[in-house]
């Protein structure tokens, strides 16, 4: 109930947003029109459409956003229809004699008298709605989220229409005052025709506008209206609890999110109820779960599909990791040494490649890291995130340990814990082989580079996202555009603040340098900063130069670059930049693009 309070509250507060714009001339061209008759049926098909559209889009992938597309095109031709109907009032005569010949028939039919109007408004709404593009805010965003990580169901629908209704009603408000206004110009200025063809000029714009983009550019310029800061405040206040848990479920969250250095301090606690015994070995292994599934991978890499079925019998670790992800970069090493030291003994580790950036569904990407990283055991490649929903989980990376019936026993988030883990594996295959636990050695890790154990005594600096979606602590003087070019200024960072410099487009996901000398600064406190690069949608690599407080990096220069602080972009993945070689203290950080086309995604740090 919480929840559906929030969606409702959030799509009321779409009247004061800059993206509501493109809709209100379709709204507004009923304003002088019986409420009941014609705009409330009007708003109630435009909110049913869009909660239908959005539904399908979170939950159908990239199929559904085609099928949206063609019904957007349709509903511009619905729409110019309407524009020239209120401009050549014969022309809305024979446009609308098919429909009133339908609700005719329709209205027969059901035993009732014919009302053309309400059929018509109907439709207009539909194709309203198919148009309605509101701006994801923090609300509008969870909910969508929430859907595509946990797939269709009624809760999702039910979230989206509340929304949706919300909107509408904020719109139903306008309408009746627009309306009055009307009926009152009518009356004193007898402009009823004047104002009828004035709509017919504004739908046809506004289907101008939309067909050739330009509302989205000139409305990714407007920052009067956002809603964000009110929508996030909204959520902070109503129950908390309730919005952190919806949050949660899905991969947008920070808390959740793999280079979270705060998540990586604190699942040290969340490792199950496991404790070592005395003895060195592990003293509790409870079931935790009886029906894991391995259902859904759209491919398989080192290996043929894999069943729990077909694994019954065998000790298996489940790795939740991503490739970009600075965590589970960090615990490979050791997800490595344990599948070599106990394949023979019956373990067998599976990496769950669960994507949270667009690159990482390619999978000829995800091919290639496990090359590079020399991951060798099978990875499923779960782009639509299947096994992530049927494991319930919620982190990168994350360790599940399943015993032989096929029983997860234990489960570990974050790094660290790894003498723990490995007691676990060498008890279920104990278990499993029927005989006493016998105490193994450990393996050892020398983990180099970005593979090294984070300095988290030094880490003060938290995961930065630099798409607009989740971009927190951007202090270039103007604020971030999204989605349209725009020069931006850096500006003077204190700790954790960051800002742009050059020409930019500011995506959803990360920003995207438009010409060459592109920059980014960060002040941060850590010894390592990352940084998830990509070069542009060509390919071609971008060279880069990186200064730390002004200067070459020298010493404290990153695997990814030279002393003098030059690298080049060729690959969609994490680098690592800067490890500090002198005492750890505030450092202001710059990378420099010296060709166009770099796409930045998230700094992290260890």
């Amino acid at each position: 109930m919480t929840l559906l309070i929030i969606a409702y509250l959030g799509g009321v507060l779409t009247i004061v947003s800059p993206c509501i714009l493109p809709v209100l001339p379709f709204v507004f061209a009923r304003a002088d029109k019986p409420f009941v008759q014609s705009a409330l049926p009007l708003l109630a098909g435009m909110a049913l459409t869009f909660a239908a559209v959005a539904s399908l889009a979170a939950v159908g992938g990239g199929w559904a956003v085609q099928a949206n597309q063609y019904g957007r095109i349709a509903a511009l031709v619905l729409m110019a229809f309407f524009g020239l109907s209120l401009l050549v009032p014969r022309l809305a005569d024979t446009l609308t004699r098919p429909l009133v010949a339908a609700g005719h028939r329709l209205s027969q039919s059901a035993g009732r008298d014919p009302n053309p109007s309400f059929v018509s408004s109907v439709l207009l709404g539909v194709a309203t709605g198919l148009l309605w593009a509101p701006c994801a805010g923090p609300i509008l965003g969870l909910v969508l989220t929430g859907a595509a990580l946990n797939g269709a169901n009624a809760q999702t629908s039910l979230l989206l229409l509340a929304y949706a209704a919300g909107a509408a009603t904020s719109l139903a408000a306008a309408l009746t005052v627009g309306g009055r206004i009307f009926t009152a110009m009518k009356k004193s200025l007898g402009a009823g025709e004047w104002i009828r063809r004035g709509l017919g000029v504004a739908l046809l714009g506004s289907v101008a506008a939309i067909a050739l983009g330009l509302d989205t550019d000139v409305l990714a310029r407007l920052s009067l209206g956002t809603t964000s800061t009110v929508e996030q405040a909204l959520i902070d206040r109503i129950k908390p609890q309730a919005a952190d848990e919806a949050i949660e479920a899905g991969p947008g969250s920070t808390a959740m999110m793999a280079g979270s250095n705060a998540m990586m301090v604190a699942t040290t606690a969340m490792s199950g109820s496991t404790a070592m015994s005395a003895q060195g070995g592990v003293a509790n292994l409870p079931v935790e779960s009886t029906r894991p599934s391995l259902g859904g991978a759209v491919e398989w890499l080192n290996s043929p599909p894999l069943t729990m079925e077909s694994l019954r019998g065998k000790v298996v670790l489940v790795d939740f990791w991503t490739y970009s992800c600075i965590n589970c970069l960090r615990t490979l090493p050791y997800v490595r040494a344990w599948a070599q030291k106990y394949k023979d003994q019956g373990l067998v580790v599976i990496g769950v490649h669960t994507p949270e950036f667009a690159f990482e569904k390619n999978i000829a990407n995800v091919r290639k890291a496990a090359r590079d990283l020399q991951v060798g055991y099978p990875i499923a490649v779960d782009n639509d995130y299947a096994i992530w929903r049927a494991f319930r989980n919620r982190y990168w990376p994350a360790h599940y340990f399943i015993d032989a019936q096929g029983r997860v026993r234990h489960h570990h988030f974050g790094e660290g814990s790894y003498a723990q883990s490995e007691r676990v594996i060498q008890q279920l295959l104990a278990e499993a082989a029927s005989t006493a636990a016998t105490p193994l050695d450990l393996v050892t890790v020398d983990a180099e580079g970005v593979a090294q154990a984070p300095d988290m005594a030094n880490v003060r600096s938290p995961e930065t996202y630099l798409g607009h979606q989740k971009a927190e602590n951007f202090i270039s003087p103007g604020g971030l555009v999204a989605d349209a070019p725009h020069t931006y200024t850096v500006g003077t960072p204190r700790l954790n603040e960051w800002g742009l410099a050059g020409d930019w487009t500011v995506r959803p996901e990360h920003a995207e340098s438009n010409k060459s000398a592109g920059a980014v600064a960060y002040r941060f406190h850590a010894r390592d900063l990352h940084l998830v690069l990509g070069p542009g949608a060509d390919g071609k690599p971008v060279r880069f130069q990186v200064t730390i407080d002004g200067a070459a990096p020298g010493d404290s220069h990153g695997v990814d670059i030279g002393a003098d602080g030059t690298g080049v972009v060729e690959g969609q993945r994490l680098y690592q930049l800067i490890r500090q070689a002198g005492p750890i203290r505030d450092r202001t950080f710059e990378i420099r693009f010296l060709d166009p086309g770099a796409q930045v995604f998230a700094f992290t740090f260890g």
